[in-house]
Order: C-alpha cells, then structure tokens, then sequence
C-alpha cells in the first residue's frame, strides 16, 4: 500500500485515505488498523509503526470522516457539533513526542497521539482557512490547500488526476485533428 501526500496538509492527506468517495467502489487505502499505523510512519508523525487497536482503528476512521466533513469546501455546509467535539477531544490528547538521539529525530507515540497530531492540524486549517479546493479529476474527492500563485490549482496532484485529464485532452485533440 503506497500513500500519497499531495493535499499540503497532514489533516487533508488523512481524509484522502479514502478515495473515490462518490463512486461506486471507494477505494479504502486504510482497510487495517496496521494500515492506519503505516500511515503514521509515512506522513512523518512516528518514526515506528504505533499499535493500533480495533476501537482507536475505529476512532481513527472516525475522525478522518470528521476531517473531510469539517474541511470540506462545500458552502452551505453546517458544521456539525459532533465533528467539532470529536477534533476537539483528539486535540486534546498529548501528540507524537519528538526527541533528539545519535541517528536524528526520534518520534514517538500512539494511536491517540496520531489523533492528536491530525486534529490539530485540522483546527489549524480551519483557523487560517486557506483556499481549500476538492479535486477537479473526474471522480476524485481529495481536498487540497490551493497555494499556487494563481490561487487556480484543479488537481489533487499531477501524478495521477492532473495528468489523467491531461492525456485525456491529448487524446480527444489527436482524434479530433486532420
């Protein structure tokens, strides 16, 4: 399992654990709680995989669900109380502890410091409240901070979605050309 962190920020790069929301079969990149503890390791929280148990499994799908609603750019969209207390509780917590050894930065925590560290990151997003953009690929539902000069940026990333559309374009214009 590969992730990827294109969304400029941690809490965004959670939420897009799941993919393809809309579809008809999401793909689910954290399907484990082993998963999740890969996860932690790969965006830089710890610097060991953390154990996992099924109820933090299940607290942590439940906050990336949190994430995505709270962060969604959708414009009449409510808060909803839950998703607030639920950030509000993972921040809370004590986050991943950092410390200094002979071979670098040691990074340390648990399931609920990797809450910690997701939730903050969200409440940070929401203080600052950038341009905060979904995905123009065709059935993608990553969110992504827009810091491109323009302040225009479609894609979640042009690995995969932006150089889709790209090719698909491509594509339509050799056929459409004499």
């Amino acid at each position: 399992m590969t992730f990827v962190f294109v969304s400029g920020d941690l809490s965004l790069d959670f939420a897009g654990t799941l993919k393809w929301r809309r579809s008809e079969r999401p793909e689910e990149l954290l399907s484990t709680s082993d998963d999740a503890a890969r996860w932690a390791v790969a965006a830089g929280l710890l610097s060991r995989p953390p154990r996992v148990s099924a109820e933090e499994f299940g607290e942590l799908l439940a906050l990336r669900e949190a994430v995505y609603r709270m962060l969604h750019p959708d414009p009449g969209g409510p808060r909803r109380a839950a998703d607030v207390r639920l950030l509000n509780a993972a921040a809370a917590r004590p986050g991943p502890t950092l410390a200094l050894s002979g071979a670098g930065v040691r990074r340390t925590g648990d399931a609920a410091a990797v809450a910690s560290a997701v939730a903050a990151a969200a409440i940070g997003l929401l203080e600052a409240a950038p341009p905060i953009r979904e995905c123009a690929g065709e059935a993608c539902t990553r969110l992504f901070v827009d810091r491109s000069r323009s302040g225009n940026r479609q894609w979640c990333g042009m690995q995969e979605c932006g150089n889709r559309v790209k090719a698909a374009a491509y594509r339509a214009r050799r056929v459409s050309s004499p």
